[in-house]
């Protein structure tokens, strides 16, 4: 069998594999050989990025050691760049890319980056696929189609800001959530807070920080019940799988508009009972999400770098509220009988390192969670492990054997990537009798 090989780029952007070093992987920020059996071909939608001042790594079996390339094979003399990849929405990393930055190398931008390799005519990426929903794939989107009712709703609803505002998001930053409302189907999104209780590290939406650019704006105001409503009941009622959730990359904190949000689903679920109403938040105010879940909230996802509350709190730096809150928050939501979630930040050679994978463990004892959202960390590697002050204490299972353990210790627990849609209604009776199954907006 064909050993993937190292991939390099030159200072143009070409991308080049390696005619003998293997491809490397990295765990926590050592350098591993890449079993095969983690290999995907690169999914469709996946982007590839050339990371500066980063020397690519590879492995050198007639040496048995690892390499740096620090001059391209086909040109000597020529620098080069290390390779990583941006995998496709529904796919969890295993490995990260292996290179060693060099002196002031700049810190990246918030992505996640993939170790990827040449095997057999195509890259490769050392990943898995932990949700078959389509939701996000790319050959789900029909770029003509979404501009054409995206424009038309736009135009329709020109006195609601909340959609004008997911036009930006679909049409300016390409969110596919967004795309999927203006699309009408499946999850579609609810911004509603431009403050926020926590300093993310990886906070795609506002970064004080010089070294990092945040990759999109925060919404500026807080829409009305009614504006919310607006796009709510016709995504619900109307839609494939329909699921709306309040807190987006977009937005801050959703839980600090609580009265905003509790009038919103009183007011949804006073014209539709349809479809699922979701809340992705930090799980700051577990009284809040007791007074959501009883104005008639679904689900909830919380999202958490670690179930290790010193990584927690280095990461998001909270304020005004505590790790123990969060806690709370997952066991409230399970308490009243609610879905919940958590959005678990991975990182190789961190969530899979066997004192977190215990302490993922009796937090799911603790709160009896019902599913694990695998999403890549969007952040470089090493700056992340510097901040948060990570030192390894113990052994490293890798991402597949820590999510086999999980799933051990608690059979119940699922895996997956995006948000359930917890009563699946079938289309509305329209579409049943040959209606259109993509419906309008």
């Amino acid at each position: 069998m064909t050993t993937a090989k190292l991939v390099y780029a030159d200072d143009s952007g070409q991308i080049y594999d390696h005619p003998y070093l293997e491809m490397a992987g990295s765990s926590g920020g050592s350098w591993q050989r890449v079993d095969d059996t983690f290999l995907v071909p690169l999914p469709p939608g996946s982007e590839l990025f050339l990371l500066p001042d980063r020397v690519p790594v590879g492995y050198d079996r007639d040496n048995q050691r690892f390499a740096k390339l620090g001059e391209s094979s086909l040109d000597p003399g020529q620098i080069v760049k290390a390779v990583a990849a941006f995998m496709a929405p529904a796919h969890t990393q295993i490995l990260t890319a292996a290179y060693h930055s060099e002196d002031n190398a700049p810190v990246l931008p918030l992505f996640s980056y993939t170790a990827v390799g040449w095997k057999e005519g195509q890259f490769v990426a050392a990943g898995v696929r932990v949700d078959p929903l389509v939701r996000q794939d790319i050959d789900q989107f029909d770029l003509e189609k979404l501009e054409r009712r995206a424009r038309r709703a736009l135009d329709r609803q020109a006195h609601n800001r909340l959609i004008q505002h997911l036009g930006i998001c679909a049409l300016t930053y390409g969110c596919p959530a967004a795309k999927n409302y203006f699309l009408g189907r499946w999850e579609a999104p609810l911004p509603t807070s431009p403050q926020c209780n926590a300093s993310c590290l990886g906070c795609i939406s506002l970064q004080e920080d010089s070294q990092v650019c945040a990759s999109q704006e925060r919404i500026t105001f807080v829409p009305s019940p009614e504006e919310i409503a607006e796009v709510a009941v016709g995504h619900l009622q109307k839609a494939t799988e329909p699921l709306v959730s309040f807190g987006q990359g977009c937005e801050g904190e959703p839980l600090l508009q609580g009265k905003t949000l509790a009038a919103a689903t009183n007011l949804i679920r006073s014209q539709t009972g349809r479809g699922t109403i979701n809340l992705n938040t930090n799980g700051s105010l577990p009284e809040t999400i007791a007074q959501l879940r009883d104005s008639g909230l679904d689900s909830i996802r919380v999202s958490l770098n670690s179930a290790r509350e010193v990584y927690y709190r280095n990461y998001y730096k909270p304020r005004g509220y505590s790790f123990t809150d969060v806690q709370a928050s997952l066991r409230t939501m399970k308490s009243r009988g609610g879905f919940v979630s958590i959005n678990l930040l991975t990182l190789p050679g961190i969530s899979d390192e066997e004192e977190e994978v215990e302490a993922i463990i009796r937090l799911i004892d603790d709160t009896g969670i019902d599913l694990i959202q695998m999403r890549n960390l969007n952040m470089d590697p090493e700056w992340y492990l510097r901040e948060i002050g990570y030192r390894a204490t113990g052994r490293r299972l890798g991402i597949l054997q820590m999510m086999a353990k999980i799933r051990q210790a608690h059979p119940q627990v699922g895996f997956g990537y995006f948000n359930p849609c917890l009563n699946p209604c079938p289309p509305p009776r329209a579409l049943r009798q040959g209606g259109r199954a993509d419906s309008e907006i």
